[in-house]
């Protein structure tokens, strides 16, 4: 009976959360874009190209390419319009098509079913993105089973959480910190809970992780003033600016971000603590509260030595060309770290990396007040 009630809750987290996944993918986020023209999106085959246009300034490249497109889907399929890609010279943003290349393609519709303009905007990614994810799934399914099935909902949720929650109340204007912390705590529960269950190992980890969560939060509030670190040191920040929403408190999002960007691991971290705590104290019912907070403690010791480099490699990765470009100019290594985007990913670094620490001791602490002194059965402590 208890194992029964126990896949009853399963069955019935994954129901809930996969109609809110599913429910949240249809909701509107309240910026969708109607123009007084239709655009129809669809994809086409590059057939030809012309670049005697493009001008070379070293490895940068100015100009416009002309670009004749065979529209493979959507009500123009089959058709053929030139059109012009526009270089700016910027790297990172610039595309340059070749022949057999497929491209994204906006067709701009006039009133009476004219075509007005045809945007080749980039290369068509999508399928790809579709084949990786799918692999993904496959793999995580295969070697999970059904807490991989539930790990992949909870990647679903998760992702739909983020796109059609946080980023347009972030667009609204709703204060950053504040919404990431209540975004952090739902999606805590909601992960936690669906991957380890709702009992007390559950709850230990939720509690623990969220307690680091709003340790780091603290943290960067503080010092991201004390740094004089502002938002703008983000990317596409001044773009966000000069597209309307100069209203936007951009440090107070870089101050959730940091937070935000660690929470994955905290939570990590916080469930190894609890679901260790719990085989712990059901193969030993009569142990202390002290005793078991140690334990937990002894646990958080030998995982957060190498979780705290993992977090170190996995902010690194983002900005390892701007250490390489300082190093290639040869300025030293103190007014490296006094540059404003090299300190802004030392202050990211260092407050996530605090937060990961702090979850251990947190969680070993929840855990003696959760698990110890009460009867727990030992099939809801596995995740």
């Amino acid at each position: 009976m208890p194992s029964s009630r126990k896949n009853y809750r399963d069955w019935l987290l994954i129901v809930v959360f996969t109609c809110l996944a599913t429910g949240l993918y249809f909701v509107p986020t309240g910026f969708e874009k109607d123009s007084g023209e239709d655009a129809v999106r669809c994809t086409a085959e590059v057939t030809a190209v012309d670049d005697d246009r493009i001008r070379h300034l070293g490895l940068v490249l100015t100009g416009e390419q002309s670009v004749t497109l065979r529209i493979l889907d959507g009500p123009f399929e089959g058709r053929k319009f030139d059109a012009h890609n526009q270089l700016l010279g910027q790297m990172d943003r610039d595309k340059r098509f070749k022949p057999g290349d497929v491209a994204y393609v906006v067709i701009t519709v006039g009133a009476d079913g004219e075509v007005l303009f045809v945007n080749p905007q980039a290369h068509y990614r999508l399928g790809l993105e579709l084949l990786l994810l799918g692999l993904f799934a496959g793999l995580l399914l295969l070697f999970g089973g059904l807490t991989g099935f539930k790990a992949l909902l909870s990647f679903a949720f998760t992702g739909m959480v983020l796109w059609k929650v946080l980023v347009p109340l972030l667009l609204k204007g709703v204060d950053p910190v504040w919404l990431a912390l209540g975004v952090v705590a739902l999606l805590s529960a909601a992960i936690i809970f669906l991957v380890a269950g709702i009992n007390r190992t559950g709850m230990t980890a939720f509690l623990g992780a969220f307690l680091g969560v709003v340790s780091s939060c603290a943290l960067a509030a503080y010092f991201t003033g004390e740094f004089h670190v502002h938002g703008a040191v983000m990317p596409f920040a001044e773009t966000l600016l000069y597209a309307g929403y100069g209203h936007l408190n951009l440090t107070r999002i870089y101050m959730a971000g940091v937070f935000l960007a660690s929470s994955g691991a905290v939570m990590d971290l916080a469930m190894d603590v609890a679901a260790s705590m719990g085989e712990v104290v059901a193969k030993n019912p009569g142990i202390s509260r002290t005793e078991a907070v140690w334990s937990g403690i002894r646990v958080g010791r030998a995982v957060v030595g190498t979780m705290t480099t993992t977090l170190l490699l996995a902010y690194s990765g983002g900005y390892v060309t701007l250490l390489m470009a300082f190093m290639a100019q040869g300025i030293p290594l103190t007014s490296t770290f006094n540059f404003i985007y090299v300190a802004a990913e030392v202050l990211k670094t260092l407050v996530g990396s605090f937060g990961l620490v702090a979850v251990a001791p947190f969680t070993a602490v929840v855990g003696g007040v959760f698990l110890v002194g009460r009867k727990v059965r030992p099939d809801a402590l596995h995740h």
